[in-house]
């Protein structure tokens, strides 16, 4: 069984960070984001993976190497454009050959990994095994619906009614019977290739879709405000551990990580917290659920609820919340400059005037 990891897509809703950044590599507790994906496929037992890259192929490609380092062998697909799951599947044609294989997306989290998953897949193989999690806004996601007995009937990309409120999970399984599906589908309304319609296609010709609901954690990160709560669980479960230096003038409270190399002076810092290598904190309050990345400067300044990118440096800002941070980022206060009111007041006008 291989893998096919989806790694092309342009991250719109992450702008500015993703203009030079490729969002799977954004860092959620100082890990990118893909690389829990690809170390939750090698703990399934999945070695082979193709991962399929676009504009940020190179980026991409730094940052994995040659999967060694996760236990896996990756190959690299080039994808022409992000022109839909399917086309992604398309794509990696030749590359999955016979083999059945789970989709994977990876700027998608899922808490627990997906030992289980594939291990039923591998027991039942069903053409097609989904993953499936109930939202708020279904009419945002990819949906299915499902008979009394549980079973799919249905799947639709953003649906203007949604017919249910489980989306699709980013991991798919699939055998063979998938890549027929694919080259009969026509791009949707959204001139892409949808997984859906290759679903829906199976279905309508009498193949086994099953589906399992998850109670588990699942985020799509592709937007600041599911980043910042995927790092608060991740910092959640963090052991705290000091291996850089801490002066006798600095607090820790609870689950405080210093990286090596990293140093924290006249600081407060209130955990859930880590600060990356190389990183210096001085003069500071860090509050929890921040993940300062490595070689930053923080000084004089208050931060928590936050990610901070490498070599970012935020010096005399008395508070940051809810941000993020991107790569070689200066934060300083704004030139103090005197205030004026300009008035012209008509006859006999009365003004009052809070200075």
């Amino acid at each position: 069984m291989k893998a096919l990891v989806l790694a092309g897509g342009s991250g719109t809703r992450l702008r500015p960070i993703t203009h030079t950044s490729a969002k799977q590599l954004v860092p959620v507790a100082n890990k990118p984001v893909l690389y829990y994906a690809l170390e939750s496929l090698a703990q399934a037992g999945i070695t082979e993976v193709g991962i399929v890259v676009g504009d940020t192929h190179a980026e991409i490609e730094s940052a994995v190497g040659d999967g060694s380092q996760f236990g896996l062998s990756v190959t690299y697909l080039r994808q022409e454009a992000p022109l839909g799951l399917a086309h992604a599947v398309m794509t990696a044609r030749e590359y999955l050959g016979g083999d059945d294989f789970v989709m994977y997306l990876g700027d998608n989290f899922i808490v627990g990994g997906i030992e289980d998953l594939v291990s039923r897949f591998r027991e039942e193989r069903p053409a097609v095994q989904i993953m499936l999690t109930k939202v708020a806004e279904p009419e945002q996601f990819g949906v299915a619906e499902l008979d009394v007995d549980g079973r799919v009937v249905g799947l639709e990309e953003k649906p203007a009614v949604p017919k249910s409120d489980l989306a699709l999970v980013g991991v798919y399984l699939f055998t063979p019977a998938v890549h027929e599906a694919v080259g009969e589908l026509k791009p949707s309304w959204r001139g892409e290739l949808e997984i859906t319609d290759a679903i829906q296609w199976l279905l309508d010709r009498g193949h086994r879709v099953e589906s399992t609901i998850i109670s588990g954690y699942w985020k799509d990160t592709g937007n600041v405000t599911d980043m910042l709560e995927v790092n608060r669980l991740v910092l959640e479960s963090l052991e705290p551990e000091v291996a850089g230096s801490v002066d006798s003038t600095s607090q820790l409270i609870g689950r405080v990580v210093v990286e090596p190399g990293a140093v924290v002076r006249g600081s407060r810092i209130v955990g859930p917290v880590v600060i990356g290598s190389g990183s210096e904190v001085s003069a500071s309050y860090i509050g929890p659920y921040t993940s300062i990345a490595r070689d930053c400067r923080i000084s004089n300044s208050e931060i928590e609820y936050s990610i901070v990118l490498p070599r970012a440096s935020i010096s005399g800002v008395r508070r940051i919340e809810a941000s993020l941070i991107g790569h070689d980022v200066e934060v300083t206060p704004a030139p103090h400059t005197p205030r004026a009111h300009r008035l012209v007041l008509g006859d006999h006008s009365k003004v009052q005037i809070s200075s």
